[in-house]
């Protein structure tokens, strides 16, 4: 089954879009971002473009406009990036909305279905004095 997932803002704004595919019907959250962070390494690794665009910033690259600019070009590691990224889920680094509702744990079961509706929404840190 294929879904595709969103990055959204807190306002709504889809900012990128990700087409999954799923063996089965039945999965977890951990498995939705599991597979969301391989996906995204695999087409980076592919061909290697510029930027990375990506759910969590890999080592050794720094943020701009465009995406996270990596020093020099280099493959990136897809187990790292899924243990960074099932961390940050568990210490609040972004949520995931499935049908609107907020995932509480990365063992939640979600039954996929064709109109199911998946977002990623990352927090922004605030700046201040």
């Amino acid at each position: 089954m294929t879904i595709t997932i969103k990055d959204e803002t807190f306002a709504g704004k889809v900012l990128r879009e990700l087409d999954l595919e799923f063996k089965t019907e039945t999965v977890t959250v951990k498995e939705i971002i599991t597979q969301r962070v391989l996906q995204e390494v695999a087409n980076y690794n592919n061909k290697l473009p510029k930027y990375f665009n990506g759910l969590i910033e890999p080592s050794d690259a720094e943020k701009t406009l465009n995406g996270y600019q990596l020093k020099k070009a280099k493959l990136i590691d897809g187990e790292k990036q899924v243990y960074v990224a099932l961390d940050a889920f568990d210490k609040n680094g972004y949520f995931v909305l499935i049908d609107n509702i907020q995932s509480e744990s990365l063992a939640q079961t979600v039954v996929l279905k064709p109109d199911t509706s998946i977002s990623f929404l990352k927090l922004t840190p605030l700046v201040g004095g």
